[in-house]
Parts: C-alpha cells; sequence; structure tokens
C-alpha cells in the first residue's frame, strides 16, 4: 500500500536543545504543500497501515544535495492530515550535522526558523510544528 507522506524536518541544536524547522517557499510540510482544505487528525487516531520512513527521507536528501544519512527519523512521531485526497501522513526527520544545513536551505528557496517565527505558516502546520516540539523536547 502507498501512503501519500509529507515530512517535517527539524534540527536539534546539541548543546541548547533549540529546535529549527526546514522552511521552503510553500512551507514546513514538505516537499509537496498540503492542500486545502485540509485537517489534522487527533493525535491518537492511527490507521492500521503506517508508513516506512527510509524512502522519503532518503529523497528529501537528495532534493537538498545531501549525503545519505544526512537525515534521520525520528522514531514514534505519526501525524495524519485528513485531505479531500485521503490521509497524508506527516513523517519527522531531524538532521543528523551538528549545524543546519543551511546552504541547502537557501538553494531552495528556503531557511530554518524556529516555532516563534512560524506565524505566517498556516494553522494546521503550526500546529504540526507544536506536536514535532512536544515529540522532541517532551
Amino acid at each position: 500500500m502507498n501512503v501519500d507522506t509529507r515530512l517535517l524536518l527539524l534540527h536539534k541544536q546539541g548543546t541548547s536543545g533549540r529546535l529549527r524547522y526546514l522552511c521552503l517557499p510553500g512551507g514546513v510540510a514538505l516537499f509537496i504543500p498540503l492542500p486545502a482544505p485540509a485537517a489534522l487528525r487527533p493525535e491518537d487516531w492511527s490507521p492500521t497501515v503506517q508508513p516506512h520512513p527510509g524512502a522519503p527521507l532518503r529523497e528529501a536528501e537528495v532534493q537538498l544535495g545531501l549525503a545519505e544519512g544526512a537525515i534521520e527519523a525520528v522514531p514514534d512521531f505519526h501525524c495524519w492530515v485528513d485531505t479531500p485526497a485521503g490521509d497524508v501522513a506527516v513523517l519527522l526527520g531531524g538532521f543528523t550535522s551538528i549545524d543546519p544545513p543551511f546552504a541547502a536551505a537557501e538553494r531552495l528557496g528556503g531557511r530554518f526558523i524556529t516555532i516563534a517565527e512560524s506565524r505566517p505558516l498556516s494553522a494546521i502546520e503550526r500546529e504540526l510544528m507544536r506536536r514535532a516540539y512536544e515529540h522532541v523536547l517532551g
């Protein structure tokens, strides 16, 4: 079964715990913006089939021009979005480098943002960021 997926990619600073999210011109739900209307499923909602993050994370590394292993899956993060075309899984990945790959983001017209800088994004993307923040930092 092929599940429609999006990625939320973040970088956690090792010394401070600061989280920054990769934001491209289409938002933080990468690499295809979520369609409107879309609604975030409740946190405890989960289908029987869960997508494996391997292929989407590797595809993200390729699109960003990063080496294999530059992004790793953040385990046990599951978010689902209800869209007119069906459910979309949102997977969470973390950059493994000491600093965020700023140059890779810039090549695609993006940048790294904190949750405090997410105001221009859609409500659903801000909520995805909040859920990821709580998952990673507790």
